[in-house]
Protein backbone atom coordinates (compact mmCIF):
# COMPACT_ATOMS: atom_id res chain seq x y z
CA UNK A 1 0.00 0.00 0.00
CA UNK A 2 2.68 2.26 0.82
CA UNK A 3 4.16 2.20 -3.08
CA UNK A 4 0.92 2.73 -4.25
CA UNK A 5 0.77 5.96 -1.99
CA UNK A 6 4.03 6.86 -3.03
CA UNK A 7 3.26 6.93 -6.42
CA UNK A 8 -0.32 8.48 -6.24
CA UNK A 9 1.76 11.35 -4.42
CA UNK A 10 4.54 11.80 -6.82
CA UNK A 11 2.76 11.57 -9.68
CA UNK A 12 -0.32 14.56 -8.03
CA UNK A 13 2.70 16.81 -6.94
CA UNK A 14 4.40 16.90 -10.27
CA UNK A 15 0.79 17.90 -12.02
CA UNK A 16 0.79 20.83 -9.70
CA UNK A 17 4.27 21.67 -11.16
CA UNK A 18 6.61 21.04 -8.01
CA UNK A 19 9.91 20.65 -8.67
CA UNK A 20 10.65 17.18 -9.41
CA UNK A 21 13.65 16.46 -6.75
CA UNK A 22 11.13 17.26 -4.35
CA UNK A 23 7.98 15.81 -5.72
CA UNK A 24 10.91 12.85 -5.48
CA UNK A 25 12.21 13.65 -2.33
CA UNK A 26 8.79 14.14 -0.22
CA UNK A 27 7.08 11.01 -0.86
CA UNK A 28 9.98 9.12 -0.50
CA UNK A 29 10.91 9.94 3.07
CA UNK A 30 6.92 9.66 3.26
CA UNK A 31 7.42 5.98 2.51
CA UNK A 32 10.54 5.31 4.57
CA UNK A 33 8.26 6.73 7.67
CA UNK A 34 5.31 4.59 7.11
CA UNK A 35 7.69 1.30 6.45
CA UNK A 36 9.36 2.25 9.76
CA UNK A 37 12.62 3.01 8.49
CA UNK A 38 14.60 6.03 9.75
CA UNK A 39 14.31 9.22 7.61
CA UNK A 40 17.40 9.45 8.28
CA UNK A 41 18.38 6.04 6.74
CA UNK A 42 16.40 7.57 3.77
CA UNK A 43 18.83 10.95 3.80
CA UNK A 44 21.86 8.59 3.86
CA UNK A 45 20.43 6.60 0.47
CA UNK A 46 20.22 10.04 -1.58
CA UNK A 47 23.75 11.72 0.25
CA UNK A 48 25.72 8.14 -1.37
CA UNK A 49 23.94 8.38 -4.06
CA UNK A 50 25.72 11.82 -5.44
CA UNK A 51 29.04 11.10 -3.62
CA UNK A 52 30.39 9.94 -6.66
CA UNK A 53 33.75 11.04 -8.27
CA UNK A 54 32.29 10.48 -11.97
CA UNK A 55 29.70 12.53 -10.82
CA UNK A 56 31.70 15.36 -10.45
CA UNK A 57 31.98 15.49 -13.87
CA UNK A 58 28.64 16.77 -14.30
CA UNK A 59 29.15 20.71 -12.66
CA UNK A 60 32.63 20.50 -14.88
CA UNK A 61 30.78 20.35 -17.47
CA UNK A 62 28.20 22.82 -16.55
CA UNK A 63 30.99 25.46 -15.76
CA UNK A 64 32.95 24.56 -19.38
CA UNK A 65 29.80 25.07 -21.58
CA UNK A 66 29.19 28.25 -19.07
CA UNK A 67 33.02 29.85 -19.60
CA UNK A 68 32.79 29.04 -23.25
CA UNK A 69 28.97 30.55 -23.49
CA UNK A 70 30.73 34.03 -21.55
CA UNK A 71 34.16 33.53 -23.77
CA UNK A 72 32.13 34.29 -27.53
CA UNK A 73 33.36 30.79 -28.47
CA UNK A 74 29.31 30.92 -30.03
CA UNK A 75 29.88 34.04 -32.20
CA UNK A 76 33.28 32.89 -33.43
CA UNK A 77 31.70 29.52 -35.07
CA UNK A 78 29.11 31.37 -35.80
CA UNK A 79 30.45 33.60 -37.95
CA UNK A 80 32.99 30.98 -39.46
CA UNK A 81 30.08 28.93 -40.49
CA UNK A 82 28.88 31.72 -41.92
CA UNK A 83 31.79 32.84 -43.76
CA UNK A 84 31.79 29.29 -45.15
CA UNK A 85 28.64 29.52 -46.43
CA UNK A 86 27.42 32.84 -47.65
CA UNK A 87 26.41 32.31 -50.70
CA UNK A 88 24.70 29.40 -50.25
CA UNK A 89 20.22 29.41 -50.36
CA UNK A 90 19.28 29.02 -46.79
CA UNK A 91 22.71 29.12 -45.55
CA UNK A 92 22.09 30.83 -42.57
CA UNK A 93 19.54 27.44 -41.38
CA UNK A 94 22.51 25.37 -42.48
CA UNK A 95 25.12 27.63 -40.41
CA UNK A 96 22.13 26.95 -37.55
CA UNK A 97 22.99 23.53 -37.40
CA UNK A 98 26.56 23.42 -37.69
CA UNK A 99 27.34 26.39 -35.01
CA UNK A 100 25.34 23.62 -32.79
CA UNK A 101 27.64 20.83 -33.84
CA UNK A 102 30.40 22.81 -32.96
CA UNK A 103 29.36 24.22 -29.40
CA UNK A 104 28.64 20.81 -29.06
CA UNK A 105 31.89 19.99 -28.42
CA UNK A 106 32.31 22.31 -25.62
CA UNK A 107 28.76 22.87 -24.02
CA UNK A 108 27.18 18.94 -23.23
CA UNK A 109 23.87 20.79 -22.29
CA UNK A 110 20.66 21.47 -24.73
CA UNK A 111 19.86 24.05 -22.38
CA UNK A 112 23.20 25.92 -22.26
CA UNK A 113 23.05 25.56 -26.32
CA UNK A 114 19.82 26.36 -26.33
CA UNK A 115 20.65 29.73 -24.83
CA UNK A 116 23.97 30.77 -26.36
CA UNK A 117 22.67 30.13 -29.91
CA UNK A 118 18.69 31.61 -29.24
CA UNK A 119 20.68 35.01 -28.39
CA UNK A 120 22.99 35.15 -31.56
CA UNK A 121 20.71 33.29 -34.25
CA UNK A 122 17.19 33.79 -34.34
CA UNK A 123 17.31 37.21 -34.42
CA UNK A 124 19.99 37.16 -37.51
CA UNK A 125 17.59 34.79 -38.90
CA UNK A 126 14.68 37.36 -38.62
CA UNK A 127 16.82 40.04 -40.15
CA UNK A 128 18.24 37.66 -43.27
CA UNK A 129 13.95 36.98 -44.03
CA UNK A 130 13.69 33.96 -42.16
CA UNK A 131 10.57 33.47 -40.12
CA UNK A 132 10.19 33.26 -36.00
CA UNK A 133 8.90 30.10 -36.12
CA UNK A 134 11.08 28.52 -38.33
CA UNK A 135 14.53 30.56 -37.04
CA UNK A 136 13.29 29.25 -33.46
CA UNK A 137 11.77 25.95 -34.01
CA UNK A 138 15.63 25.44 -35.92
CA UNK A 139 17.31 26.63 -33.10
CA UNK A 140 15.66 24.64 -30.34
CA UNK A 141 16.21 21.63 -32.58
CA UNK A 142 19.37 21.62 -33.05
CA UNK A 143 20.57 22.66 -29.59
CA UNK A 144 19.58 18.95 -28.70
CA UNK A 145 22.45 17.85 -30.41
CA UNK A 146 24.60 19.57 -27.64
CA UNK A 147 23.78 16.68 -25.01
CA UNK A 148 24.01 13.89 -27.25
CA UNK A 149 27.55 14.87 -29.06
CA UNK A 150 30.40 14.18 -26.53
CA UNK A 151 30.98 15.74 -24.00
CA UNK A 152 27.12 15.05 -23.25
CA UNK A 153 26.34 15.58 -19.29
CA UNK A 154 23.44 13.07 -19.50
CA UNK A 155 25.83 10.78 -21.31
CA UNK A 156 28.08 11.10 -17.69
CA UNK A 157 25.13 11.03 -15.73
CA UNK A 158 24.03 7.63 -17.30
CA UNK A 159 27.14 5.98 -17.45
CA UNK A 160 27.56 6.81 -13.43
CA UNK A 161 24.06 5.05 -13.21
CA UNK A 162 24.96 2.01 -15.49
CA UNK A 163 28.73 1.99 -14.22
CA UNK A 164 29.56 1.78 -17.66
CA UNK A 165 32.68 3.33 -19.62
CA UNK A 166 31.93 7.14 -20.29
CA UNK A 167 34.63 6.80 -23.38
CA UNK A 168 32.45 4.06 -24.80
CA UNK A 169 29.62 5.90 -24.57
CA UNK A 170 30.77 8.79 -25.89
CA UNK A 171 32.18 7.59 -29.02
CA UNK A 172 28.18 5.81 -29.65
CA UNK A 173 26.61 9.12 -29.26
CA UNK A 174 29.14 10.64 -32.01
CA UNK A 175 27.28 9.22 -35.17
CA UNK A 176 23.73 9.57 -33.75
CA UNK A 177 24.24 12.76 -32.72
CA UNK A 178 26.05 13.61 -36.86
CA UNK A 179 22.83 11.90 -37.86
CA UNK A 180 20.66 14.41 -35.75
CA UNK A 181 22.77 17.59 -37.72
CA UNK A 182 21.96 15.93 -40.64
CA UNK A 183 18.52 15.51 -40.49
CA UNK A 184 18.04 19.06 -39.78
CA UNK A 185 20.25 19.67 -42.67
CA UNK A 186 18.11 18.30 -45.10
CA UNK A 187 14.67 19.55 -43.44
CA UNK A 188 16.24 23.03 -44.11
CA UNK A 189 17.03 21.82 -47.32
CA UNK A 190 13.29 21.07 -48.56
CA UNK A 191 11.84 24.06 -46.40
CA UNK A 192 14.56 26.85 -48.15
CA UNK A 193 14.97 25.67 -51.62
CA UNK A 194 11.83 27.56 -53.10
CA UNK A 195 12.43 30.97 -51.26
CA UNK A 196 13.73 33.76 -52.90
CA UNK A 197 13.71 36.05 -50.34
CA UNK A 198 16.52 34.78 -48.01
CA UNK A 199 19.46 36.92 -48.04
CA UNK A 200 22.78 35.60 -49.00
CA UNK A 201 26.29 37.22 -49.59
CA UNK A 202 28.84 37.00 -51.88
CA UNK A 203 31.78 34.21 -50.97
CA UNK A 204 34.45 35.91 -49.82
CA UNK A 205 38.21 33.93 -49.04
CA UNK A 206 39.18 36.97 -46.63
CA UNK A 207 36.46 36.62 -44.77
CA UNK A 208 37.06 32.97 -44.35
CA UNK A 209 40.60 33.52 -43.19
CA UNK A 210 39.82 36.00 -41.13
CA UNK A 211 36.98 33.54 -39.24
CA UNK A 212 39.37 30.66 -39.57
CA UNK A 213 42.08 32.48 -37.45
CA UNK A 214 39.36 33.51 -35.02
CA UNK A 215 38.26 29.94 -34.54
CA UNK A 216 41.67 28.33 -33.96
CA UNK A 217 41.66 28.89 -30.40
CA UNK A 218 37.88 27.58 -29.76
CA UNK A 219 38.92 24.18 -32.07
CA UNK A 220 41.46 22.99 -29.74
CA UNK A 221 39.08 22.58 -26.76
CA UNK A 222 37.29 19.27 -28.38
CA UNK A 223 40.78 17.70 -29.17
CA UNK A 224 41.91 18.45 -25.15
CA UNK A 225 38.55 16.60 -23.66
CA UNK A 226 37.91 14.03 -26.39
CA UNK A 227 41.39 13.03 -27.13
CA UNK A 228 42.73 13.28 -23.45
CA UNK A 229 39.30 10.78 -22.63
CA UNK A 230 39.51 8.63 -25.30
CA UNK A 231 43.42 8.23 -25.24
CA UNK A 232 42.89 7.68 -21.56
CA UNK A 233 45.16 10.29 -20.32
CA UNK A 234 41.88 11.72 -18.24
CA UNK A 235 38.82 11.06 -16.80
CA UNK A 236 35.82 12.48 -17.62
CA UNK A 237 35.64 14.41 -14.77
CA UNK A 238 39.56 15.22 -14.85
CA UNK A 239 38.80 16.32 -18.95
CA UNK A 240 36.10 18.45 -17.94
CA UNK A 241 38.31 20.17 -15.14
CA UNK A 242 41.07 20.91 -18.58
CA UNK A 243 38.68 21.86 -21.03
CA UNK A 244 37.05 24.78 -18.43
CA UNK A 245 40.78 26.01 -17.39
CA UNK A 246 41.32 25.77 -21.12
CA UNK A 247 38.39 27.73 -21.84
CA UNK A 248 38.96 30.32 -19.01
CA UNK A 249 42.47 30.93 -20.08
CA UNK A 250 41.04 31.28 -23.68
CA UNK A 251 38.21 33.94 -22.82
CA UNK A 252 41.45 36.15 -20.77
CA UNK A 253 43.56 35.85 -23.94
CA UNK A 254 40.77 37.03 -26.06
CA UNK A 255 39.86 39.55 -23.32
CA UNK A 256 36.13 38.63 -23.99
CA UNK A 257 35.90 37.15 -20.44
CA UNK A 258 36.32 39.33 -17.32
CA UNK A 259 36.81 38.21 -13.65
CA UNK A 260 32.93 39.48 -13.29
CA UNK A 261 32.18 37.21 -15.85
CA UNK A 262 33.81 34.43 -14.54
CA UNK A 263 32.20 34.83 -11.30
CA UNK A 264 28.99 34.71 -13.14
CA UNK A 265 30.11 31.51 -14.63
CA UNK A 266 30.81 29.81 -11.22
CA UNK A 267 27.86 31.11 -9.40
CA UNK A 268 25.42 30.03 -12.64
CA UNK A 269 27.05 26.29 -12.06
CA UNK A 270 26.38 26.74 -8.42
CA UNK A 271 22.59 27.50 -9.08
CA UNK A 272 22.52 24.66 -12.14
CA UNK A 273 24.41 21.30 -9.91
CA UNK A 274 22.68 22.97 -6.54
CA UNK A 275 19.03 22.19 -8.58
CA UNK A 276 20.76 19.07 -10.42
CA UNK A 277 22.18 17.60 -7.19
CA UNK A 278 18.62 17.58 -5.59
CA UNK A 279 16.76 15.83 -8.73
CA UNK A 280 19.86 13.21 -8.26
CA UNK A 281 19.92 12.70 -4.87
CA UNK A 282 16.10 12.46 -4.83
CA UNK A 283 15.77 9.91 -7.87
CA UNK A 284 18.64 7.54 -5.82
CA UNK A 285 16.19 7.31 -2.72
CA UNK A 286 13.28 6.91 -4.89
CA UNK A 287 15.35 4.10 -7.08
CA UNK A 288 16.26 2.21 -3.93
CA UNK A 289 12.39 2.06 -2.66
CA UNK A 290 11.69 0.51 -6.28
CA UNK A 291 14.60 -1.91 -6.08
CA UNK A 292 13.52 -2.89 -2.41
CA UNK A 293 9.71 -2.79 -3.30
CA UNK A 294 11.35 -5.84 -6.47
CA UNK A 295 9.81 -3.30 -8.78
CA UNK A 296 12.59 -4.13 -11.44
CA UNK A 297 11.73 -7.95 -11.34
CA UNK A 298 8.12 -6.99 -11.82
CA UNK A 299 8.76 -5.16 -14.84
CA UNK A 300 10.68 -7.68 -16.11
CA UNK A 301 8.17 -10.46 -15.82
CA UNK A 302 5.37 -8.40 -17.48
CA UNK A 303 7.66 -7.28 -20.86
CA UNK A 304 9.11 -10.56 -21.01
CA UNK A 305 5.27 -12.07 -21.19
CA UNK A 306 4.35 -9.42 -23.72
CA UNK A 307 6.80 -10.00 -25.97
CA UNK A 308 10.36 -12.16 -26.68
CA UNK A 309 11.91 -9.41 -29.74
CA UNK A 310 14.77 -7.41 -28.74
CA UNK A 311 13.10 -4.28 -31.27
CA UNK A 312 9.67 -4.84 -29.73
CA UNK A 313 11.59 -4.30 -26.38
CA UNK A 314 13.24 -1.18 -27.50
CA UNK A 315 10.08 0.32 -29.00
CA UNK A 316 8.13 -0.31 -26.00
CA UNK A 317 11.15 1.58 -24.45
CA UNK A 318 10.79 4.38 -26.68
CA UNK A 319 7.31 5.05 -25.92
CA UNK A 320 7.69 4.76 -22.20
CA UNK A 321 10.56 7.91 -22.82
CA UNK A 322 8.03 10.05 -24.80
CA UNK A 323 5.97 9.99 -22.26
CA UNK A 324 8.00 10.45 -18.91
CA UNK A 325 10.12 12.93 -20.67
CA UNK A 326 7.13 15.08 -21.40
CA UNK A 327 6.51 15.36 -17.78
CA UNK A 328 10.03 15.05 -16.58
CA UNK A 329 13.14 16.26 -16.08
CA UNK A 330 15.59 13.70 -18.29
CA UNK A 331 18.45 13.91 -15.45
CA UNK A 332 15.41 11.96 -12.74
CA UNK A 333 14.34 9.65 -15.47
CA UNK A 334 17.83 8.40 -16.02
CA UNK A 335 18.32 7.48 -12.33
CA UNK A 336 14.73 6.25 -12.05
CA UNK A 337 14.60 4.18 -15.44
CA UNK A 338 18.12 2.72 -16.18
CA UNK A 339 18.37 0.53 -13.29
CA UNK A 340 14.91 -0.94 -13.67
CA UNK A 341 15.81 -1.68 -17.86
CA UNK A 342 19.21 -2.44 -17.77
CA UNK A 343 18.77 -6.02 -16.25
CA UNK A 344 15.44 -6.66 -18.63
CA UNK A 345 17.61 -5.44 -21.93
CA UNK A 346 20.52 -7.48 -20.51
CA UNK A 347 18.00 -10.19 -21.07
CA UNK A 348 17.11 -9.57 -24.46
CA UNK A 349 20.58 -9.09 -25.28
CA UNK A 350 20.91 -5.32 -25.70
CA UNK A 351 24.18 -3.82 -25.52
CA UNK A 352 24.30 -1.11 -22.22
CA UNK A 353 26.29 1.78 -24.74
CA UNK A 354 23.01 1.03 -27.18
CA UNK A 355 20.63 1.64 -24.42
CA UNK A 356 22.60 4.81 -23.16
CA UNK A 357 22.46 6.07 -26.66
CA UNK A 358 18.49 5.15 -27.19
CA UNK A 359 17.41 6.35 -23.59
CA UNK A 360 19.51 10.22 -24.39
CA UNK A 361 18.75 10.39 -27.72
CA UNK A 362 15.02 10.51 -26.28
CA UNK A 363 14.87 12.25 -23.86
CA UNK A 364 16.38 15.12 -25.35
CA UNK A 365 13.68 14.93 -27.91
CA UNK A 366 11.08 15.51 -24.98
CA UNK A 367 13.13 18.50 -24.58
CA UNK A 368 11.22 20.05 -27.35
CA UNK A 369 7.58 18.54 -26.32
CA UNK A 370 5.23 20.26 -23.87
CA UNK A 371 3.88 20.11 -20.94
CA UNK A 372 7.64 20.81 -19.80
CA UNK A 373 9.70 21.31 -22.60
CA UNK A 374 12.39 23.34 -21.10
CA UNK A 375 14.07 23.94 -24.38
CA UNK A 376 10.64 25.40 -25.53
CA UNK A 377 11.12 27.61 -22.26
CA UNK A 378 14.72 28.98 -22.64
CA UNK A 379 14.13 29.82 -26.38
CA UNK A 380 10.64 31.49 -25.22
CA UNK A 381 12.81 33.81 -22.71
CA UNK A 382 15.65 34.41 -24.81
CA UNK A 383 13.36 35.62 -27.77
CA UNK A 384 10.70 36.82 -25.64
CA UNK A 385 8.05 35.37 -27.47
CA UNK A 386 5.38 32.82 -26.34
CA UNK A 387 6.43 29.35 -25.78
CA UNK A 388 3.26 27.89 -28.17
CA UNK A 389 4.69 29.92 -30.96
CA UNK A 390 8.17 28.12 -30.32
CA UNK A 391 6.55 24.52 -30.39
CA UNK A 392 5.07 25.82 -33.59
CA UNK A 393 8.13 26.22 -35.04
CA UNK A 394 9.92 23.02 -33.60
CA UNK A 395 6.85 20.67 -35.16
CA UNK A 396 8.17 20.49 -38.83
CA UNK A 397 12.12 19.52 -37.21
CA UNK A 398 10.29 16.55 -34.67
CA UNK A 399 9.65 14.41 -37.73
CA UNK A 400 13.20 13.75 -38.33
CA UNK A 401 14.50 13.84 -35.51
CA UNK A 402 12.29 10.49 -34.11
CA UNK A 403 13.11 8.93 -37.53
CA UNK A 404 17.03 9.30 -36.57
CA UNK A 405 15.52 7.26 -33.28
CA UNK A 406 14.13 5.23 -34.62
CA UNK A 407 17.13 4.20 -37.18
CA UNK A 408 19.03 4.25 -33.89
CA UNK A 409 16.75 1.92 -32.29
CA UNK A 410 16.54 -0.61 -35.04
CA UNK A 411 20.18 -0.70 -36.12
CA UNK A 412 22.83 -1.08 -33.35
CA UNK A 413 25.68 -0.81 -35.46
CA UNK A 414 24.91 2.77 -35.77
CA UNK A 415 26.19 3.39 -32.07
CA UNK A 416 28.22 0.36 -31.99
CA UNK A 417 30.87 1.00 -34.87
CA UNK A 418 32.37 3.85 -33.37
CA UNK A 419 33.24 1.93 -30.22
CA UNK A 420 34.55 -1.39 -31.31
CA UNK A 421 36.67 0.50 -33.98
CA UNK A 422 38.26 2.66 -31.12
CA UNK A 423 38.25 -1.40 -28.90
CA UNK A 424 36.16 0.68 -26.22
Amino acid sequence: MSLWILGVLIIALIAIRVPVGLAFLGPSLLYMFLEGHSVGLGFRQAFNGVASFPLLAVPLFFLLGAIANRSGVADRIFEFALALLSKVRGNLGYVNVGTSVGFSWMSGSALADAAAMGKIQVNAMEKAGYSFRFASGLTASASLIAAVMPPSIPAVIYASVAALSTGALFAGSVVPALMMAGSLVLTVFFLTRKNENLETTPFDWARVRRATVRMAGPAVAPIIILGGILSGLFTPTEAAAVGAAYMALLGFGYRTLSWRSLLDAVRETAHTTASISLILASAVLLGWILARERVPQAVAEAVTSITDSQLVFLLMINVLLIVLGMVIDATAVIMIVVPVVMPIAVEFGVDPVHLGVIIIVNLMIGLLTPPVGSVLYVMSSVTRRGVDEVFRGVVPFLVPLLIVQLLITAFPQIVMTLPHLLGL
